[in-house]
């Protein structure tokens, strides 16, 4: 049963919708009728883009990243006018944000347990104690224990840090001299990650080979898991995992999808996500799936408008609904799919620290195909000269009429557009 009111449109927080899942999660909530406020620091890379701005009621103004300010600043207006949910715009306030619902007393992932979708050594630990597939892994925070995790995990190894996204400083490397070189970039970056300098925290894991995919789904409060689809994700070249592409549905046999189905359920319950939204990311290996990450958020990259297209399902109305304990039907969570297939390009500067033009760009934009293009980078603008989602230069997205007619349009992009 809903805990709101039908006839007084309810009122929500979003904390930081710092992500593109993030954005959209606004400008759906806004469609739906809701009262939104966004609680963000509005500054940085935390500065909120005018069509948030604009699909928010208020803009609360506060520092996110301290804990105790942000449920104040959130106390405050719930007693002056209560919410009805608190919401993650991304995922590295996950667990902020299940801390500010259990202070205000509103339903949201257990605070004992949350960090098992944020803190990647936990949640690794939370998923190898219920016996599921893992890479070996290791935890250190110097130069001393880094050591020491390499002899444990082996080479070639994955270096990441505990809790950033967007695959900033994960580094594969095939000896000691590499795996140094990675952490020292990471303990010596002086760009904050929204408003926070990088926790110098890692985990180094086993390299494992395998194409690359997300499982997107979400939890209702019965418990019961859905899977919404299985997207292909397309990565650039090694050390770096830069994520360069999503095409919807992947192009994998009945059987396949079954095993990774089953793996996603048996991952959620490990980490005790509860309620809403998830967003899975895994390697097919020859014994099967092997997780990645799993975040209990919406996908970045518009990967759910991805999802939307092909399935027709709304992952930012499950959301909502999940939160406010509405119907999924009654909130208009699935729609008819639009297309058979569709998918994201991101395009790179390849080592540039700026470019004078996109050749071909406009004819790209202009194909039919073509639903959606973004430029992050104005023409003589510096691009950061790091190897992550940083430094991608923008994105189209697209639909086709078949997984391989997807793989094929995604590449034929890619060719078409050069950074000069």
């Amino acid at each position: 049963m809903s805990r709101i009111d039908p006839l007084q449109p309810a009122r929500i927080v979003v904390v930081e919708p710092a992500s593109s899942g993030g954005a959209t999660l606004i400008g759906v909530a806004a469609e739906m009728g809701l009262r939104v406020v966004v609680a963000s620091a509005d500054s940085g890379d935390r500065r909120l883009s005018d069509a948030v701005r604009g699909a928010a009621e208020t803009v609360l103004t506060v520092e996110t990243n301290d804990q105790a300010a942000l449920e104040a600043a959130v106390r405050e207006l719930h007693g002056q006018e209560p919410f009805e949910a608190v919401l993650a715009g991304s995922d590295i306030y996950v667990s902020a944000t299940a801390r500010v619902a259990a202070a205000l007393g509103l339903p949201g992932l257990p605070v004992e347990t949350v960090d098992r979708v944020r803190d990647k050594s936990v949640m690794r630990a939370a998923v190898a104690e219920a016996g599921l597939r893992t890479p070996r892994f290791a935890q250190a925070t110097s130069d001393e224990e880094l050591r020491a995790a390499a002899a444990h995990v082996g080479f070639p190894c994955v270096m990441k840090p505990v809790a950033c996204s967007g695959s900033i400083h994960v580094s594969r490397a095939d000896d000691m001299d590499q795996l140094a070189a990675a952490f020292q970039r990471l303990v010596t970056d002086p760009v904050p990650d929204m408003g926070q300098l990088h926790e110098h925290r890692v985990l180094v894991e086993e390299y494992v080979t395998g194409p690359e995919f997300s499982a997107d789904g979400y939890v209702l409060d019965s418990g019961e898991v859905t899977l919404v689809a299985l997207t292909r994700t397309l990565l650039g070249p090694e050390p770096d995992f830069v994520e360069m592409g999503h095409l919807t549905p992947a192009q994998v046999d009945s059987g396949t999808l079954e095993a990774v189905e089953a793996y996603v359920v048996d991952v959620v319950r490990a980490v005790h996500l509860t309620s809403g939204p998830f967003h899975c990311e895994l390697r097919l290996t020859a014994e099967g799936p092997v997780l990645i990450e799993i975040g209990a958020r919406l996908p970045g990259d518009r990967i759910v408008e991805l999802l939307r297209l092909v399935t027709g399902v709304s992952l930012p109305k499950v959301a909502i609904a999940t939160s406010l304990g509405l119907d999924l039907d009654e909130a208009g969570a699935f729609a008819d799919p639009q297309a058979k297939s569709a998918g994201i390009r991101f395009f790179s500067a390849e080592g540039r620290s700026s470019y004078r033009e996109l050749t071909g760009w406009q004819d790209m934009a202009a194909l039919p195909e073509v639903t959606e293009t973004s430029v992050y980078f104005a023409p003589g603008e510096l691009i950061p000269g790091v190897e992550d989602c940083r430094s991608r230069l923008g994105h189209a997205l697209f639909t086709a009429d078949s997984a391989q007619g997807a793989l094929d349009r995604w590449q034929a992009l890619g060719d078409a557009v050069v950074a000069v």
